[in-house]
């Protein structure tokens, strides 16, 4: 006899406090570099509403800056000003308006501002450079210490410039709520403000910030729970890490599992692994690059400290995201590059698990039209070796298979 039909788990729908995704697909935060003034435009409404149609449950907005002097690359998004809550509004809707939640990463990019668009090298540009924008730019971390040898020596902050920080991600989050996203993620890796804090590389400061773990940890934990108190309670505040530093005697995986504890003990719901990035040695750190190749962070820090987790890192396919789920290495599956690749990836993973036999969870204005198509193509037993075929042979496939 047949076993009953069981959904796939990457289709089970997951509540965290008062959200309900309805899959376990996330959009990663991917820098746009596409912004004025820190506005969102129409490229962030088609770029993140495309990812809604595609099925997504969870789609995050690139990386948001909460200071106009602490923005990653000189045309990012932010949320420094009221000015930018409106925009953003406009694709929350559309996001919402197409069954997907919608959630914002904000960040600090500390002594990695200021950098070019990946399609102009991604380098740190000088300080006469981002002067000439007329901006106020400005690069801080901990200690004097550059990211790397193209990066400025930033300006080791005072106690006073760590509150003003911290109140910046407290006003961005109060912005963030009156655009109505439903999640908010602080972005305390890759080097930026908190992941130099964290660092024993980047932090050699000798007071209440610096020294011992517990010490290095005090920004990022504070941060947590001053977002956490002025976030709704019913909506989840995730935390992005790097669970590895890269560097030698740096951050590693044990200090990862102290702070998910704590940051877990304050409010945080999901902790979000990634890896690298604290200085331009570490961009291609010493891990394997393979597939999933991130999941075994996830995997432990789910595990030792009693927290769900976000695994992202070259998850390439239905199957292989399947498996990270059922094999409890974690609870929400990240796609970044993958999705730009393929933005109806959560549809086509859907259909590889045999979940749906039809169109019936794409928009209606795409479904009807493909669900037409099905027979024909599978009675073509479409391949893009048959394409080439009936082409090859003068064959027109006609209105009906358009």
């Amino acid at each position: 006899m047949k076993s009953a039909y069981q959904r796939p788990r990457l289709f089970e729908p997951l509540t965290i406090r008062g959200l309900t995704l309805k899959n376990r697909v996330v959009i990663s935060p991917m820098c746009q570099h596409s912004a004025e003034r820190g506005l969102a435009g129409a490229w962030h409404l088609v770029h993140l509403g495309k990812f809604a149609l595609g099925g997504a449950g969870l789609i995050f907005v690139e990386s948001t800056a909460v200071a106009q002097h602490a923005r990653i690359g000189v045309r990012d998004v932010g949320l420094w000003t009221d000015e930018q809550v409106a925009p953003f509004k406009a694709v929350v809707d559309f996001v919402h308006e197409n069954g997907a939640a919608i959630g914002v990463q904000l960040a600090h990019a500390g002594r990695k501002a200021g950098s070019q668009a990946l399609w102009e090298g991604g380098r740190a540009l000088t300080m006469e450079q981002l002067h000439e924008t007329g901006e106020p730019w400005r690069r801080v971390g901990p200690s004097a210490i550059a990211a790397g040898p193209e990066w400025s020596v930033p300006d080791a902050m005072c106690v006073d410039e760590i509150a003003s920080a911290r109140r910046m991600f407290v006003d961005a989050a109060i912005r963030a709520e009156q655009a109505g996203f439903d999640v908010l993620e602080l972005h305390f890796g890759h080097g930026y403000l908190v992941a130099s804090f964290l660092s024993p590389g980047s932090n050699l400061r000798e007071d209440e910030y610096g020294g011992s773990r517990e010490n290095r940890m005090r920004l990022g934990l504070e941060i947590a729970a001053d977002v956490r108190a002025v976030w709704p309670e019913e909506k989840p505040l995730f935390v992005r890490i790097s669970a590895v530093d890269g560097t030698e005697g740096g951050w590693g995986m044990d200090d990862s599992v102290v702070f998910a504890r704590e940051l877990k003990a304050i409010g945080v719901d999901v902790i979000d692994c990634s890896s690298g990035g604290l200085s331009d040695e570490t961009r291609n750190m010493n891990v394997p690059r393979g597939l999933g190749f991130q999941v075994p962070f996830s995997e432990r820090i789910r595990r030792d400290a009693n927290v769900r987790t976000q695994a992202v890192g070259v998850i390439l396919d239905g199957h292989q995201a399947e498996a990270i789920l059922q094999d409890g290495k974690a609870d929400l599956i990240a796609i970044g590059r993958q999705a730009l690749y393929d933005p109806y990836w959560p549809h086509h993973a859907a259909h590889a698990l045999g979940h749906g036999h039809g169109f019936e969870d794409w928009p209606v204005q795409h479904g009807p039209w493909l669900a037409k198509r099905a027979p024909l193509m599978e009675k073509l037993k479409f391949t893009d070796n048959s394409v080439r075929s009936l082409a090859g042979s003068g064959h027109q496939l006609g209105e009906t298979a358009q």
